[in-house]
């Protein structure tokens, strides 16, 4: 077996530090473009473990050249999304990496806005021309009918997150998730072993598949821990006002409140400041996705980190093996994810 690839042996091929290697496979801010993309294609050219199975894709012409074949030189991937993906979203790093990965492939990406007139009548944008289309992505694209409707169109679709599928229904199709439950486990963990035993959730976990995965990874370490869940602490909801007005009606607080994501803990704890509660004095607060927002809200949040430049070649993976076999197995693949401690929760 050959020497594992660190960090360090990339930063020493370009002359470059670790931190700032680091700062590249990391998608963190404050790093030139060129400078990313440079780092990033030395790890996979030195086989660094996030982008281990880029060996397929050595010889991108060739491969270039297969898939226009089996796409009938179809050359859109078709983006479906019900929201404009701007920068705060996760998926907005992610896309960046999948767009330069799909135009080295002769691929062109488009973004196609999936309204409320389109879901009421099983209709697709008037942008989306299906004799151009390769393949489609959908992201934030969570009516159960809809997406159906689109597995049946017979194109190559990949699912970014789903609606929640709780009674274990799913879409005929490929899905690509962050991996939402190692690391909420570790945080109860971590908080359970400290003595912080009462933990509450925060959001509307029905809203799609990974709010689910992570509120039951949340009750599921709750388990673990031999801790019973106070059901007044799982507030189903999204937003500051609905937020604000359930918080109102408790007697007390937990000692931890795990929120379906970085947007629903920073209106958590807007709504939490504006009933006199300090975060973290009073009661700690985690988030989910480690958004640019994470970082710069006070307190700092601790979230856990999607690592979306691999989910970016992961759907890449997914896009071009399925228009080159469209016979395939629907595959679901779960990319890794990292707990991230800040003030929020004063780290155990």
């Amino acid at each position: 077996m050959g020497k594992r690839v660190t960090i360090q042996d990339i930063a020493d091929e370009l002359g470059l530090s670790r931190n700032t290697v680091s700062k590249a496979l990391n998608n963190s801010e404050g790093l030139a473009e060129a400078t990313r993309a440079r780092i990033i294609q030395k790890a996979m050219e030195m086989g660094y473990k996030q982008f281990a199975f880029t060996h397929t894709l050595v010889d991108r012409q060739v491969l270039s050249d297969q898939l226009a074949v089996a796409a009938g030189e179809k050359r859109e991937i078709a983006l479906l999304s019900t929201v404009y993906l701007s920068a705060p979203h996760f998926s907005s790093l992610m896309l960046d990496g999948l767009q330069r990965e799909l135009a080295q492939l002769g691929y062109t990406l488009n973004a196609h806005r999936v309204n409320d007139d389109n879901i009421a009548t099983l209709t697709l944008p008037i942008t989306f021309d299906p004799s151009r289309v390769a393949a489609s992505i959908c992201i934030e694209l969570f009516d159960p009918t809809y997406d159906e409707m689109l597995c049946k169109m017979g194109i190559p679709i990949l699912f970014v997150d789903t609606p929640a599928h709780p009674h274990g229904e799913t879409l005929p199709a490929d899905q690509l998730y962050m991996e939402n439950t190692t690391q909420i486990m570790k945080l109860v963990n971590d908080m359970t072993s400290s003595g912080r035993k009462r933990i509450g959730f925060i959001g509307e976990w029905e809203h799609c598949q990974s709010f689910y995965e992570r509120y039951c990874a949340f009750r599921l370490g709750m388990l673990r821990a031999k801790t019973e869940v106070e059901e007044r602490f799982c507030i189903k909801c999204n937003y500051e006002e609905e937020i604000r007005a359930e918080l109102a009606k408790l007697d007390d607080l937990p000692d931890l409140f795990i929120c379906a994501n970085d947007f629903v803990a920073i209106d958590a704890l807007m709504a939490l400041r504006n009933l006199g509660i300090d975060v973290p004095k009073d009661v700690a607060l985690a988030g989910f996705d480690d958004s640019a927002e994470s970082r710069r809200c006070m307190p700092p949040l601790t979230t856990i980190h999607i690592h979306t430049q691999i989910m970016a070649y992961s759907a890449v993976q997914l896009l071009t093996s399925r228009i080159k076999e469209p016979s395939l197995d629907f595959r679901r693949v779960y990319t890794e994810t990292e707990l991230i401690y800040r003030a929020s929760t004063m780290r155990v």
